[in-house]
């Protein structure tokens, strides 16, 4: 692979870890953070969809850690064990975002819609494009076309990480803006919700500065393939 991935390899695992270890740590801490209101992530969630007229979405319980998300295809509000049943500024910080997204897929929000789309495509690339990317490397020199097809299947789940930022903190801005409009938590508790956000959205963001990188190296051996 060269110097230069394991570089680019090396800075993504060191920066990946170092906001998923921040993420975990304030998550542990607003978790300390009862909520005065004493609703539950479930609560919080049913409210927010009944707040914004969503009469068929159902907020169910998944096991697992920040294993929260939201699913169009049924849609249900998937809530981990800790934020369904927990009444703490980081269960009412989660439950919102995921909300966030039901909202936007209530009101067909285009960047939801554009990754909902991709979803198929990048499922099936992600189980074989590393497969096609070391083939092409391995025989840049005889079939260098090979490269350029894991390229290409790359760049489509490259352009799902980018279009996953948008989405992602335009749900975590729709939780918190409801949060502070119903006056739903103390301003302690807002600050911790936000915080608590913050952190996850940066693990969207590495992940697809992650995946540029990548790209613009694979597309930087080609290139240098094409002018020997």
């Amino acid at each position: 692979m060269g110097s230069g991935y394991l570089i680019i390899a090396g800075a993504i695992m060191l920066f990946s870890w170092l906001v998923s270890s921040q993420l975990k740590s304030k998550f542990e801490l607003y978790s300390k953070l009862q909520l005065r209101n004493g609703m539950s992530g479930r609560e919080i969630a049913e409210k927010m969809l009944a707040d914004n007229g969503i009469t068929d979405v159902r907020v169910i319980s998944t096991p697992g850690q920040l294993t929260d998300h939201y699913n169009p295809s049924d849609k249900t509000v998937n809530l981990s064990e800790a934020v369904y049943n927990h009444r703490n500024a980081a269960a009412a910080a989660v439950a919102a975002h995921e909300c966030g997204h039901a909202v936007q897929h209530a009101i067909g929000y285009e960047w939801l819609t554009m990754r909902s789309k991709l979803v198929p495509i990048v499922s099936v690339a992600s189980n074989f494009v590393q497969w096609i990317l070391l083939a092409g490397i391995l025989m840049i020199k005889v079939f260098p076309g090979l490269l350029l097809v894991g390229i290409i299947i790359f760049a489509a789940t490259t352009l799902f990480t980018i279009i996953t930022l948008p989405v992602e903190y335009d749900a975590s801005n729709r939780a918190l803006a409801w949060l502070e409009n119903k006056h739903m938590l103390t301003q302690e508790e807002q600050a911790g919700a936000k915080d608590a956000l913050k952190w996850a959205a940066r693990t969207y963001v590495v992940a697809a500065i992650g995946s540029i990188a990548t790209l613009l190296y694979y597309i930087s051996i080609y290139s240098g393939s094409r002018r020997n």
